[in-house]
């Protein structure tokens, strides 16, 4: 379990932003299930799904940022979990480009390649490892996104989702595996100690170029389709 409970470059959990945090919402006052719950909680609605700079940023920059996407939510989730004794690991993936149209649109969307990487937390509790990718879409965003298409109850790809229970995805976490995006994914790169490991190996496929113009051009526009489903327009 230690490998599970390490601090590491990305994983930066002894930084005073993380343990100030800690302190504030007193999750090591919690009983384990509560504690899950409480930073499951934090990080899905409290840091607004978005799109970072890149994916390997540590968890104090997405924490800085105040949103995240797949990828550094779950670099913060774990952090925080790991400062609070919870062990967890991270599973790596490919998603469909498509459950990202919406939220990208255009040429910047026939530019993206098709297979965009991906990853969730796995927490062990209770002797049992459960799956948290229901933390990537915050409640407030993902409730706009129902209301703009309340006529699907069943199978939605897009805006940043990719569920086949859209009324009512597993988001919450209470003993259970959580997922709001799984039905996207083509490829299985398997289980990682930490996302230090997983970034080494795997990277989202893009050139200089087009990394340049999606952290400079890209991900401003995404940003902002996704406010304006958040904000009911």
């Amino acid at each position: 379990m230690k490998n599970y409970l390490k601090e590491t470059p990305i994983l930066n959990y002894s930084k005073p932003s993380i343990q100030s945090l800690v302190k504030e919402k007193k999750w090591m006052e919690l009983d384990t299930i509560e504690r899950v719950k409480s930073i499951y909680n934090y990080v899905r609605d409290d840091i607004k799904f978005g799109y970072n700079v890149s994916d390997n940023i540590t968890a104090t920059q997405v924490l800085e940022d105040g949103y995240g996407q797949c990828n550094t939510k779950a670099t913060l989730l774990m952090a925080l979990l790991r400062a609070t004794g919870i062990p967890n690991r991270i599973h790596g993936f490919t998603i469909d480009k498509a459950l990202q149209k919406g939220a990208i649109s255009g040429i910047w969307y026939k530019l993206s390649p098709k297979n965009i990487l991906h990853s969730w937390v796995e927490i062990y509790v209770n002797e049992t490892w459960y799956f948290l990718e229901g933390v990537i879409l915050d409640k407030v965003y993902l409730t706009k996104l129902q209301e703009k298409n309340k006529d699907c109850k069943t199978t939605f790809c897009g805006y940043g989702a990719y569920t086949d229970n859209f009324e009512n995805p597993p988001i919450e976490w209470n003993l259970n595996n959580t997922y709001i995006q799984d039905k996207g994914i083509n490829q299985d790169f398997g289980l990682f100690d930490t996302p230090d490991e997983f970034y080494a190996k795997h990277q989202q496929k893009l050139g200089a170029f087009k990394r340049f113009i999606y952290r400079k051009i890209v991900r401003h526009r995404m940003n902002k389709n996704v406010k304006k489903i958040r904000n009911g327009r």
